[in-house]
């Protein structure tokens, strides 16, 4: 659709340190051939030309008179400027031009993040908006200055980075006895005078005096004055800092982050314009204090630690003592290599340390004589800490070890590479370094184009969602909790419900006052309160489900997340979120993960240690009391809480079956406490009534066979699998029963269940036959095998993997309904599992032998919980759990992938998207309407069909929700144009052919298609407009005809051709 046009040009770009952010350099000759028609007709008008082939002469030449009408024309005409790929909507922007000698376009470094530009030879095309209107779009909504936020999470885009942020972050460190420490000034005038003559240093601990605002009980700004401790620097920045704005904000070591949170509370508390021109002034003053820092890089400053030879001296011996295991035989060869890179991978880890610990801190000698230490001033360490430019993993391959690397294949080589870039790599070393360099560049390709496919399928899928009303009126909605994973919170509460409606009224805690009445926009303010009345979870409105029937309202969407206020009617928010969450796809990662090695050790966990104090709580933990006094768990699906005082959840673990509890319900626990403990590396199966062990059908040979640990001596029964039983043994289910002293069976506590224990085959008998045994006793421990290999997928496959609703490879089995489980009989390569409900209603799953099964005989499950371990089937929690589970989960395993690349997007995004993969319904049984059952029908035609059938008091159609991947759901859209221009032309454009279907036009795609004005934006008023006349026109049609008199109509007519020419 993309055709080159008039009024455009290209140029490479290079970097405009003075220009404004509303501004961009254009030179002169490029500015000239730009505006040739304007400079024309001026030319005319002021008479210095009389034809148009005079004034293209005088053009030509060049003359005077011709620059001065070039300034006048450009004067007040945005022009547009666009870099290649335009993965976002920030990647077009409008600029007032600069004239400017040279022939290269400059930018403004602000700006580089949005356009993802840099000056290495980058080049940008600039085009020209010519009429009125498009005049005013450009200045409106496309300056630059009007995009300071991201689209994609709220946050400003405008940040200063590189040079800036270093420069920034030199000015306000610290330096322990500077020149003119414990100085005292009475103003900022003051300190510019003692500093300007060099008679104090920048960064010298100094007392000012200030004129500083406080937040008094109201939320109301009050001016004060008062001394603070600071440092020159930071008072020299506190200068430019927007009136309105409180001191603490600067008085700090000012890295990358600390700027974003300065200007975005900039933006919050004082407004567009002001934060326009404070990013200007930092950026102005970034540049300035980078060039009187004076920070460089040298060879010196890669600071090799003395200990690096001690820890790889040591690594060594560690890795021939595993060697000499191996050539004894006391490990095998798998398991020695998982050591010897778990090794290498630890010495790193050691070296790393090392090296930040000499990095990062400096011995100086303070005013009074006294040795302190304080933040190192080396130029790597500065660079890093500040976020300028480096990180801690890249100085390690500078000063530390480079480590392991990775064979093409991805399996680890494990001879490491010890030395780093500063002692240099020998011929060996470099060779091994070159695998992993290849690959990198290799994938690098293969992403752009998978990233910009995933995002090509994103856009159409949402491509017609658009804001069509400002409530659906619902009281639906997604409860949001914060994200807790093991003690961390990943992501609070306010975060994910900040610039979200509330679905229903919000109460005080406890009481039955309402704080927010549903219907409300939560915003900045709104979040203080909800912290300070430790509210932990909120019900909020999403566009999943929202009621509109095309498009979705604007209170279920919320905040229009670049302008900071509701979303307006029009906004084409579907777009917006496949760009926002297709940009950041060229930065995740293309590789699978395998599992094995260093990582799995890693991941083992095997106890849970609260890291805050507060009260414990379990939830739907089933436990059975151990002679030793601990609880033990004996249900699959718990979880354990630490609440604080103020009631809010802190931390969220799972307890896994057979994790022994150290606290009970409603006790308090201290901060690095241990809870629980677990063996990570086997599954117990647990007694839950004492009494005596009965072995059933265990018989050597047939179902069990005896293992002799080669290093201890110790045997031990193990059972068969299956596949390698005689035949004797093949349907035969080994268990283990618990009988009374008189043989009978033993029931499970309150339940009519006898103690069965059916033993899965690898198991470990740990019980002799006839043995007492106590409750909460291992009477088997399982081995966990199987999850060892396992590839996790990861980064881009993964997301498309989602989005797509592909059906796992092995995918987790779900209980089907709530209840009993039961084990029936068995077919070749199944065992039939059987759930009987509290009405007595069986529901039969058959699950392959070789899937290993988490509940046992007798155990309640809840409809929906996890059976057989293994990856979620996305189909499964729809049907099983519902649409709200489905989404949560969606959600939560998409931001995942983002979030361990440090990628921010809003959740909204993401429910808009999901929301178009839930659209289809199928007809679980038809009532009076017109559709068949088995049917796959637009949600919105099934509601619309439904509430017409309800009106004439008719039986309506019932229905399941269906999901479907984002390119099914293209391709099911009602629209054919839309779904041709997609994938599958011929296909799509036959069947509508044979359909005869119509289309009515209601996406943007396909009035892109046929050459109409798009329904969104200053579009959507433009075809409402046109709609409205139509209905009018069709009105006065229908109307009683009125009689009118000669002069009445003479009189309309005037009054007609006066408005129109009005």
């Amino acid at each position: 659709l993309g055709k080159r046009v008039d009024y455009s040009g290209r140029s490479v770009i290079v970097v405009g340190p003075t220009l404004k952010l509303r501004q961009c350099g254009i030179p002169n000759k490029m500015a000239l051939e730009l505006f040739k028609p304007f400079i024309f007709s001026k030319l005319q008008l002021r008479a210095l030309a009389t034809t148009i082939k005079a004034a293209k002469k005088l053009v030509e030449r060049g003359t005077g008179e011709v620059w001065d009408i070039l300034e006048e024309v450009i004067r007040e005409h945005p022009v547009m400027l666009n870099r290649a790929p335009t993965l976002h909507r920030l990647g077009i922007q409008a600029f007032e031009p600069v004239l400017i000698e040279g022939k290269a376009i400059q930018l403004h470094p602000l700006v580089c993040t949005a356009f993802n530009a840099d000056f290495d030879g980058d080049q940008m095309a600039v085009h020209l908006p010519l009429s009125i209107e498009a005049q005013l779009e450009a200045r409106s909504l496309m300056m630059s200055t009007n995009n300071i936020l991201s689209p994609a999470n709220g946050e400003p885009i405008i940040v200063p980075s590189q040079d800036v942020v270093l420069g920034l972050y030199y000015m306000t460190r610290e330096r322990v006895n500077a020149l003119g420490e414990g100085m005292v000034f009475a103003n900022l005038e003051e300190v510019h005078r003692a500093y300007e003559s060099r008679n104090v240093h920048l960064q010298a601990r100094v007392k000012v005096r200030i004129n500083d605002f406080d937040i008094d009980g109201k939320g109301n700004k009050v001016p004060v004055r008062k001394i603070v401790d600071t440092t020159i620097g930071r008072a020299l920045l506190s200068e430019i800092l927007p009136p309105g704005l409180p001191f603490s904000l600067v008085n700090q070591n000012m890295g990358k982050r600390s700027i974003s949170g300065l200007i975005n509370a900039c933006y919050r508390r004082v407004g567009l314009k002001e934060t326009v021109i404070f990013a200007d002034q930092v950026m102005y003053l970034g540049f300035r204090l980078a060039t009187r820092a004076g920070v460089s890089i040298g060879m010196n400053d890669m600071i090799i630690p003395e200990e690096k030879k001690g820890i790889l001296a040591s690594a060594e011996t560690e890795v021939k003592e595993i060697e000499n295991q191996y050539a004894s035989g006391l490990v095998t060869n798998g398991e020695r290599y998982n050591k010897v890179v778990d090794i290498w991978s630890h010495t790193n880890e050691q070296v790393a340390k090392a090296m930040m610990a000499k990095l990062g801190k400096e011995p100086v000698v303070d005013r009074d004589g006294n040795k302190v230490e304080q933040d190192s001033f080396n130029s790597i360490y500065m660079m890093a800490d500040s976020g300028a430019r480096g990180s801690a993993a890249q100085i390690r391959q500078l000063a530390g070890m480079r480590g392991l690397m990775a064979k093409p294949d991805g399996s680890i080589i494990e001879t490491p590479i010890t030395a780093n870039f500063r002692e240099g790599l020998d011929v060996l070393q470099y060779f091994i370094s070159t695998h992993g360099a290849r690959k990198g560049l290799a994938d690098t390709a293969l992403k752009t184009a998978n990233s910009g496919y995933l995002t090509r399928r994103l856009v159409d899928v949402a491509q017609d969602m658009v804001v069509l009303e400002e409530d659906c009126g619902t009281d639906d909605g997604l409860m949001m909790h914060p994200i807790i994973e093991g003690g961390d919170v990943v992501e609070p509460l306010h975060e994910r419900i900040l610039g979200r409606v509330t679905a229903t009224d919000l109460y005080r805690p406890g009481t039955n006052e309402i704080v927010y009445p549903a219907g409300t926009l939560l915003g900045e303010g709104s979040m203080r309160v909800l912290e300070e009345l430790g509210i932990d979870q909120v019900k909020v409105r999403s566009a999943i489900s929202c009621k509109s029937a095309i498009g979705v309202c604007a209170k279920c969407y919320g905040r229009d997340l670049a302008r900071g206020h509701q979303v307006n009617l029009g906004e084409s928010v579907g777009v917006i979120a496949a760009q926002s969450i297709g940009e950041p796809g060229t930065q995740l990662t293309m590789r699978t993960f395998h599992i094995g090695g260093a990582a799995s050790r890693a991941a083992a966990v095997n106890s849970i240690d609260v890291k805050s104090s507060g009260t414990v709580q379990l939830h739907n933990i089933k436990t059975v009391q151990h002679h030793s006094g601990n609880l033990v768990a004996v249900s699959r699906s718990g979880e354990l809480t630490v609440i604080d005082d103020v009631g809010r959840e802190r931390e969220r673990y799972k307890v896994p079956y057979g994790a022994e509890i150290r606290v009970t319900e409603g006790e308090s626990v201290e901060g690095g406490q241990m809870v629980a403990s677990w063996d990570p590396h086997t599954h117990p199966v647990i007694t839950e009534v004492a009494g005596t062990l009965k072995y059933v059908d265990i018989v050597e040979q047939v179902t069990v066979e005896k293992e002799v640990d080669s290093v201890t001596g110790i045997s031990s029964l193990v059972v068969l699998d299956p596949k390698q039983r005689p035949a004797a043994g093949k349907d035969v289910r080994p268990m283990v029963k618990l009988v009374d002293k008189k043989g009978r069976d033993l029931n499970i506590a309150g339940t009519d269940i006898p103690a069965h224990y059916f033993l899965p085959p690898g198991s470990v008998v740990s019980f002799a036959d006839g043995a007492e045994a106590q409750v909460g006793d291992v009477l088997a421990r399982i081995r966990q095998e199987s999850s060892k290999t396992r590839d996790i997928t990861g980064g881009l496959p993964r997301v498309a993997d989602l989005f797509e609703a592909r059906k796992p490879k092995d995918p987790a089995i779900l209980a089907e309904a709530s209840g009993t489980v039961g084990f029936g009989k068995d077919t070749k390569g199944k065992q039939r599992l059987i759930i009987t409900d509290s009405e007595g209603e069986q529901h039969e799953e058959l699950i392959p032998k070789w899937r290993h099964v988490n509940v046992f005989e007798g155990e309640q499950v809840e409809r929906g919980e996890i059976i057989s371990d293994g990856e979620l089937n996305p189909h499964d929690i729809l049907r099983l759990k519902g649409v709200n589970e489905l989404s949560a989960y969606l959600v939560k395993e998409i931001q995942d992938v983002y979030r361990l690349q440090g990628v921010k997007i809003n959740d909204k995004h993401i429910e808009v998207i999901i929301r178009q993969m839930l659209r289809k319904a199928e007809v679980t049984s038809s009532g009076d309407t017109r559709f068949l059952r088995g049917e796959q029908v637009e949600r919105a035609r099934i509601i619309e069909a439904n509430a017409q059938v309800e009106a004439e008091g008719k039986q309506p159609a019932t229905w399941n929700p269906v999901l479907l991947g984002i390119t099914k759901a293209s391709l099911a859209t009602e629209s054919f144009i839309s779904a041709a221009s997609f994938q599958e032309t011929t296909r799509v454009l036959t069947e509508a052919a044979v359909r005869g279907s119509n289309d009515s036009l209601v996406g943007l795609k396909e009035n892109v298609i046929v050459g109409r004005l798009i329904p969104s934006g200053t579009g959507l008023s433009y075809h409402t407009e046109r709609r409205q006349r139509r209905m009018n026109e069709m009105d006065v049609e229908g109307g009683d005809k009125v009689e009118m008199g000669a002069d009445e109509v003479a009189e309309a007519i005037k009054q007609a051709l006066n408005t129109a020419e009005g």
